[in-house]
């Protein structure tokens, strides 16, 4: 259902404003371990009001933030808190019409599952071959038993089906989560969620 930009902009400035996700602080934890976060590059997917893609600017990664929605721009580029020499970029585009380079992370939280089932394939190679080899996904898939499985426009996976989609990385984060509480904008709702980090495999 089509939301006004006012309500889009309500939305983005109450979600915006909570802590990151904790896929997203796992995945960036797994990358300091290793190495400075100097010259990495994140694309996050469905960025919204910008509660992820402040932290990656916080730990000093580039970021590409991709949303459908005008209004997530706007809310994200207004923020007061974004870190002081951020190199952030935003792009208005749906997931099946976004492009975006080679990256080190392609962090989406509660996005994914807005891919048409006809489209999700697609996005998902994309952020596949996008991502360098070692390069991390971190966000969430819904399940088959979510309260909004078989909506229009939305994808829903079976975990025997999210186990193939994750086949070419290392999983190093899973949680499957069956819980009942309520959306953002305070409806009532079961939730069935796959929350996922994993780690691209070399060729």
């Amino acid at each position: 259902m089509a939301r006004d930009s006012e309500e889009w902009a309500a939305y983005y400035a109450k979600t915006g404003a909570r802590p990151p996700r904790q896929t997203l602080l796992f995945a960036l934890d797994q990358f300091d371990r290793i190495r400075s976060a100097h010259g990495h590059l994140a694309v996050d997917l469905g960025s919204g009001g910008g509660r992820d893609v402040i932290e990656m600017l916080r730990r000093d990664w580039s970021v590409i933030a991709i949303d459908a929605e005008a209004a997530a721009a706007a809310a994200l580029t207004a923020r007061d808190d974004l870190p002081e020499g951020a190199v952030l970029e935003t792009r208005v585009a749906t997931f099946e019409d976004a492009v975006w380079p080679e990256c080190d992370l392609v962090n989406s939280s509660f996005a994914l599952p807005l891919c048409a089932p006809d489209g999700f394939a697609a996005v998902w190679e994309k952020i596949s071959i996008s991502l360098k080899t070692g390069g991390r996904f971190s966000g969430q898939l819904y399940g088959t038993r979510d309260s909004w499985a078989g909506r229009s426009g939305m994808t829903f996976h079976t975990r025997a089906e999210v186990d193939e989609i994750l086949s070419g990385f290392d999983v190093e984060f899973f949680e499957e989560e069956e819980d009942d509480s309520v959306t953002p904008r305070g409806e009532s709702k079961h939730w069935h969620v796959f929350h996922i980090v994993a780690r691209r495999r070399g060729d």
